[in-house]
């Protein structure tokens, strides 16, 4: 799936997005902000929450991984290692309370995010 069906599906869902470029923006964002909730959850020692939210933040990167195009090659494997290595780290995260796992997912992605923004604008 590229990133125009990725798009089709969410504006389907009644949500505007403006480009397919802002859908990646919007769900690496989405993970920053669940792993927060998570992290928040496993300060109060809310078991259910801490699940509830670092599924979603799971969720999310198995889309991301789903909407790579499979043709651009070396970039895509790598991210494709890359994001499933985050959902191993989530997972660790959420079986054992470890706020250490969810800062190292949300710093990488916080730079994903910084370097898709970088490359969106020179595009513009």
């Amino acid at each position: 799936m590229d990133g125009n069906t990725a798009y089709n599906i969410y504006t389907q869902n009644n949500v505007g997005v403006e480009s397919p470029a802002k859908l990646i923006e919007m769900l690496y964002e989405g993970v920053l902000r669940f792993n927060a909730q998570a992290k928040k959850a496993i300060k109060d020692c809310n078991v259910e929450k801490r699940v509830y939210w670092i599924n979603r933040s799971i969720a999310i990167i198995t889309e991301l991984i789903s909407i790579l195009d499979k043709k651009q090659g070396k970039i895509t494997e790598y991210l494709q290692g890359l994001y499933n290595y985050e959902i191993q780290l989530l997972a660790s995260a959420s079986a054992f309370s470890n706020f250490d796992k969810l800062d190292e997912v949300s710093k990488v992605f916080k730079g994903l995010l910084e370097a898709w923004r970088d490359t969106t604008n020179v595009a513009k």
